[in-house]
């Protein structure tokens, strides 16, 4: 029989062992929290929102043009950047160059779009799903409207036998005026090659190693200049899946267009190095291939994210910088 004194230690052990319970619940809770307010939502946008890997151009007479994966690319436009509306297709009448690496198929992917010199120029990705038989190639137009763009040809290929693979193409000028195209997914990673101002070609056959994940997951480059640096943010994990995504957005920088780019830790993006900014909260999954610009109000984070149902969704956000001269979404 218990004594009133044991009685009294197993009530205290059951106590104890409830309390720790519920406190391990409320933290697990709070932590839960926290991580769901970690990211904001995407701010309002309405109208034909529908995109895939998008990019944004800043139109010189106001309001914006997009290009996003789709048939022949696909175009958008919105005078304030939250109404868009559907314009068309950058190669109405198909892109039967691009078919040696598409396998037949019209849907051509990650585009990018920029206003250089008085004109468009948009890059853009032609492959099959898994291959890196790829290319990017580059096509130009005054106006930016559909059927107006003249295909300037192919600036980069790879073969099954090379260890990159040429898709998700990103321009940027340096502050010397060179040009440069990253781009890359899988394999060994994202490329930097230098590229001709005058033709938008390539300059010369070096490629240089910017970011790797040993074979892993890392896609979607885009870089920026930010104050004294370069950002080179990337997609980590899986898109493509619909709500079971798990793309996120990482970061590193630069005082060298050319890297090494390091994280908020010191790590190298060649070692698999990453600041996370953006990834799965609340109802937006899989939010990734970004794509970073100056706008009137600061620099804008656009990218795309999966609903619940599979739908894939423009986002777009501000993207400031802490003491640091780290990034983060708001």
């Amino acid at each position: 029989m218990q004594t009133r004194r044991s009685k009294a230690i197993a009530w205290a052990a059951t106590t104890l062992t409830a309390l720790t319970a519920a406190a391990s619940l409320t933290i697990s809770g709070s932590a839960n929290a926290i991580q769901a307010m970690a990211y904001p939502n995407p701010g309002r946008v309405t109208g034909d929102v529908g995109v895939h890997d998008p990019s944004f151009a800043k139109r010189p007479e106001g309001g914006y043009l997009v290009a996003h994966t789709g048939d022949n690319i696909a175009l958008k436009t919105s005078t304030d950047r939250i109404a868009f509306r559907n314009a068309g297709q950058v190669f109405p009448n198909g892109a039967p160059w691009t078919t040696t690496y598409t396998n037949g198929s019209r849907n051509l992917w990650a585009p990018d779009l920029s206003y250089q010199n008085g004109r468009y120029h948009l890059y853009y990705s032609a492959s099959s799903f898994g291959s890196n038989r790829s290319a990017i190639f580059l096509a130009t137009s005054t106006t930016g409207a559909a059927g107006s763009w003249t295909d300037q040809g192919l600036v980069v290929e790879s073969r099954t036998s090379d260890n990159f693979n040429a898709i998700d193409p990103n321009l940027v000028v340096d502050d010397q005026g060179r040009w440069w195209l990253s781009f890359g997914s899988f394999w060994s990673g994202i490329k930097l090659v230098q590229l001709n101002p005058s033709t938008g070609k390539r300059l010369d056959g070096t490629i240089r190693s910017v970011a790797s994940r040993n074979g892993g997951p890392v896609e979607a480059p885009t870089i920026v200049k930010h104050g004294g640096y370069y950002y080179l943010f990337v997609s980590f994990d899986y898109c493509c899946r619909g709500a079971s995504s798990t793309y996120r957005v990482m970061v590193g920088r630069s005082t060298s267009v050319t890297g090494p780019y390091l994280d908020r830790g010191g790590r190298d993006l060649n070692s698999g190095g990453g600041t996370e900014i953006l990834a799965t909260h609340d109802a937006v999954i899989g939010p990734g291939h970004q794509d970073v610009f100056t706008d009137v109000d600061g620099d804008i984070l656009a990218y795309h994210y999966y609903t619940s149902g599979g739908a894939s969704l423009l986002g777009v956000n501000l993207l400031g910088y802490d003491s640091s001269g780290w990034p983060y979404a708001h």
